[in-house]
């Protein structure tokens, strides 16, 4: 089977969160399966792009209403991530430093997409399948089955994966003109509340939506940003599908971004020694219990709970534990966060940012990792830390739900209702308590570290979703 992955992200190639972990671990699964598998992403100014060596395979121009922009495809040439990778180079749009967050993202990642088509189409060979992911490419299944110039893609399924339903890409209808053209009789489609929704249209127009997690399929039924409505109606077909980690990335026992490497039979010394140099790096007490956070510092993220639930903690616990928080993201929460470092100094500190190694040695350091999300619709954070035997404390929501049983029920983690400073602080509390409890404390570890996460089960889900859908052409 032949399938194409569309995405805005991939690691290590570009990455702001979890979008790019998925796509830079399933495709190489799928490919392992003995599938023929393409990613395809936008060429950003990145230190993957200047460090590897790349092709043009196809070359064209991208008309945009009024606009024309020349476009190459490079391909990777070595295959090295495990599958075929392709980057859409559009010099005039993506020759930048960040991924997100200019003001004609609209035009950027909608010349992506029609670049993306114009080369399928080009192709000798059309796929099996074609996965987009969110909702900058969210209008690729319209364009295959509307738009006059990808006829010879009409019958090609198309699947939408969210990995987060509250963005959606809307734009104002001054800008139909962009897209490549098609009968005015379809513009219903395009419609969400007065504007074009990108991931709006792609539920409607797939074959088939999977989200990242079953708990999120149900939750998005009723919290989904004004699209509520429309996740109900889909649902016949639609499915969640719990995302996978990378096992050969993130293994304690092989991690070469690990002071030392560990096993599920040597963690306690393992652990113990990422923590001393975790510790000694940022002014810690190795001998406390330490508790951390990594990532986006939103208020989906439970972001703006962190300050005052660190400060209410710490100073309950008389400042015998430690916290460390890895992140960036709303400047006045990583303000309030800079701000307890003088209080707490010795017991708290800050990376504002983002680290990868530091990442991984977090991970392998930590005793408890906190994920107080409001809204988490996987969430790979949580599976990671079971994996380097650090026990996440984690608010029941989306894959959060799916992944960490508390271990009042004989589980893996430390669970909490609420996404509240008192829910959180009170989890905490329960962490101290079984810190102190070094014997209960090990066997959850080992529970943790010996839960499957890999992506070999969720690939076959994918397989046997695709098939479903080519089987109904």
């Amino acid at each position: 089977m032949e399938i194409f992955h569309i995405s805005a992200e991939c690691y290590p190639v570009a990455k702001v969160g979890g979008l790019a972990d998925v796509v830079g671990a399933l495709p190489k699964y799928q490919n392992n399966a003995g599938h023929q598998v393409r990613v395809v992403m936008p060429c950003y100014d990145t230190k993957f792009r200047k460090e590897n060596d790349f092709e043009c395979v196809h070359w064209g121009h991208v008309k945009l209403g009024n606009f024309n922009f020349p476009f190459n495809i490079l391909k990777e040439k070595t295959d090295s991530l495990g599958f075929e990778l392709y980057l859409v180079e559009i010099q005039e749009l993506f020759d930048r430093k960040d991924i997100y967050g200019y003001q004609d993202d609209i035009e950027r990642f909608l010349s992506f997409q029609i670049a993306t088509l114009d080369w399928i189409t080009g192709r000798s060979e059309i796929p099996d399948v074609i996965n987009c992911h969110d909702h900058h490419t969210g209008l690729i299944p319209f364009m295959m089955l509307y738009c006059h110039k990808y006829e010879k893609l009409r019958n090609i399924p198309s699947m939408i994966t969210i990995h987060n339903g509250l963005y959606q890409g809307q734009f104002g209808f001054d800008k139909l003109y962009y897209l490549p053209e098609f009968d005015l009789a379809h513009v219903k489609v395009l419609e969400w509340d007065n504007c074009i929704n990108s991931l709006a249209v792609a539920v409607k127009c797939a074959w088939a939506v999977t989200t990242v997690s079953p708990s999120y399929l149900n939750e998005i039924n009723y919290y989904a940003n004004g699209l509520e409505s429309l996740f109900n109606l889909v649902r016949y077909k639609s499915r969640g599908i719990l995302n996978g980690i990378d096992i050969e990335v993130w293994d304690p026992a092989k991690d070469a971004m690990l002071e030392k490497n560990y096993s599920v039979k040597t963690f306690e010394k393992g652990k113990q020694e990422n923590k001393e140099k975790l510790c000694n790096l940022f002014n810690l007490d190795p001998t406390k219990p330490l508790f951390s956070f990594i990532g986006r510092l939103l208020e989906e993220k439970g972001g703006d709970l962190l300050p005052h639930a660190a400060a209410l903690a710490l100073s309950e616990n008389y400042q015998q534990i430690n916290i460390l928080i890895l992140g960036s993201g709303n400047k006045v929460i990583e303000n309030q966060l800079n701000s307890l470092l003088q209080d707490y100094k010795g017991n708290y500190n800050t990376f504002i940012g983002y680290n990868e190694e530091l990442a991984h040695l977090i991970y392998a350091g930590s005793d408890f990792l906190l994920m107080p999300s409001r809204v988490e619709p996987c969430g790979l954070n949580q599976m990671y830390s079971l994996r380097y035997g650090t026990i996440p404390i984690v608010r029941r929501t989306g894959g959060l739900r799916d992944t960490v049983i508390d271990f009042g029920d004989d589980g893996n983690g430390i669970c909490h209702d609420q996404a509240t400073v008192g829910d959180i602080c009170y989890s905490i509390q329960r962490a101290v308590d079984l810190y102190d409890d070094k014997k209960h404390l090990n066997k959850i570890r080992k529970i943790g570290m010996n839960t499957d996460h890999s992506w070999e089960r969720v690939c076959q889900e994918y397989i046997e979703l695709y098939n479903l859908i080519i089987n109904k052409k």
